[in-house]
């Protein structure tokens, strides 16, 4: 089977000539129009490749560039208008396979990809599909969680906000980086709501919500996923 390929751009235009390009060369291609997007299409479509731009909105390229390297070893080529020396180290040492300045020749597009695809071949690309404390189990291809034993039924944004927590266990996570990971970059939504909304979830995983001890308050900082 062809390799599959996720392309990541704000742009529609961009996106469909990439999309085009790929496809004529016999590559499975599937797209994302945002940050946020892409990051739950990598689970879904698990891609052979992607190919990233570095100037969107909100979630941009290099922020989600990191999200992905701490779910997947999936090759990365980036994509950008500033193609300088410096844009071409910082991609690099982020974790991009390749870098690849706008505008640029079909053909180009299409080798650079041939190449980094060699180069990543025999090179897992797995990305994380369950999580295991103890206490709290995930699996996230079914999007099924259990909490000592038990299934619980979590809401589509409880879910996505446990999820972040876990995949940052050990780690303070404020309300503004919990709101672009659960809730997304293009949605409006006020710190108010995650604490709302980490209210809802420790009545649903904690033994004592009144006094949590998976879901830890840091106080000034934000909260934690505390690891046993």
């Amino acid at each position: 089977m062809s390799a599959a390929i996720l392309v990541i751009d704000d742009s529609a235009t961009e996106r469909a000539v990439v999309e085009s390009r790929l496809e004529q060369a016999g590559y499975r291609v599937f797209s994302a129009e945002n940050g946020s997007t892409a990051l739950r299409t990598l689970y879904t479509v698990r891609p052979d490749l992607v190919i990233l731009d570095v100037m969107m909105p909100e979630l941009d390229g290099w922020k989600t560039l990191e999200l992905i390297r701490q779910a997947s070893d999936v090759p990365v080529i980036m994509l950008t208008a500033q193609d300088g020396e410096i844009e071409r180290v910082r991609g690099l040492r982020a974790g991009a396979d390749d870098y690849l300045g706008k505008p640029f020749r079909p053909a180009e597009l299409t080798a650079r990809v041939e190449a980094v695809l060699r180069r990543a071949s025999g090179r897992s690309t797995a990305v994380r599909d369950a999580y295991d404390d103890g206490i709290v189990t995930i699996d996230l291809e079914r999007a099924q969680v259990t909490v000592r034993g038990e299934p619980v039924n979590l809401t589509p944004l409880e879910f996505r906000l446990l999820l972040a927590l876990t995949e940052h266990a050990g780690n303070v996570l404020s309300a503004d980086q919990l709101l672009e990971l659960a809730w997304g970059g293009g949605i409006v939504a006020g710190r108010d709501r995650v604490k709302i909304t980490i209210g809802y979830l420790r009545k649903k995983i904690e033994h004592d919500p009144s006094q949590p001890l998976l879901i830890e308050n840091v106080r000034g900082y934000g909260y934690r996923y505390r690891v046993a």
